[in-house]
């Protein structure tokens, strides 16, 4: 699997990102953002989490608005794989790869945690290496994750089996405190409509290995290299 991690003013995850592609046997290239083309043979792109821009005007408002996002709405229109990681999320709703809104955390305090999610669905490129309604830890790390959609776009996310994660507990109930930003429908992330789009607030780069932690977030990355 190659891959291309885009590099944009203010991304602080993106080393994380391509260690945790390594980890997963990729092949990994950082591409700033103001290239007008991706690496030849790109299977999967990767928006990394930060603060682009500082966070000015809208969370990745700017940095939707890159020459590099082109390229990346391009390949994602060929089936290609694209992951937005928190600030990434943030930057694919604001280009239109994904629907909805990240706005200010419910209590506007910026949260900083381990976090549990429930996998929603296994058979995505994303998924392959979980199991449906599995529970796993990862991290969160935001000031403005709290994903919004109006009613209709809500409905049509769920009756297609859009949502990938939600947060919960341990035990795998979802919602309640464990829904800190609170996230309508307690929504962690959410895919494209023919799945190959992925965005999520959570970090599981942050958890591969069990030197630092714990390595529930190595899944999502070994199968997306298996899938490619």
């Amino acid at each position: 699997m190659k891959s291309a991690v885009i590099l944009f003013p203010g991304s602080n995850r993106e080393r994380d990102v391509a260690n945790a592609l390594r980890r997963a046997g990729g092949a990994v290239e950082i591409v700033w953002h103001g290239e007008s083309e991706l690496p030849t043979g790109t299977d999967l792109v990767v928006l990394p989490g930060g603060f682009s821009y500082g966070d000015y005007l809208r969370c990745g408002a700017i940095a939707a608005r890159s020459p590099v996002m082109d390229a990346v709405r391009a390949h994602a229109e060929r089936g290609g794989k694209v992951l937005g990681i928190c600030n990434g999320f943030q930057i694919l709703v604001e280009s239109g790869l994904l629907p909805g809104i990240l706005t200010r955390n419910r209590d506007l305090r910026f949260i900083c945690r381990e976090q549990h999610l429930k996998v929603e669905r296994a058979d995505t490129a994303f998924t392959k290496g979980y199991a449906a309604g599995q529970v796993i830890e990862v991290c969160v790390a935001h000031g403005e994750g709290n994903y919004f959609a109006d009613p209709e776009t809500v409905a049509r996310l769920e009756g297609d089996g859009r949502v990938a994660f939600r947060y919960c507990d341990a035990d795998g109930s979802v919602g309640g405190l464990s829904n800190r930003n609170g996230s309508i429908n307690d929504i962690a992330g959410i895919y494209s409509e023919n799945l190959n789009v992925l965005g999520m607030m959570p970090h599981p780069e942050n958890l591969v290995d069990a030197a630092v932690g714990g390595t529930d977030g190595a899944a999502l990355f070994s199968g997306l290299a298996k899938a490619a």
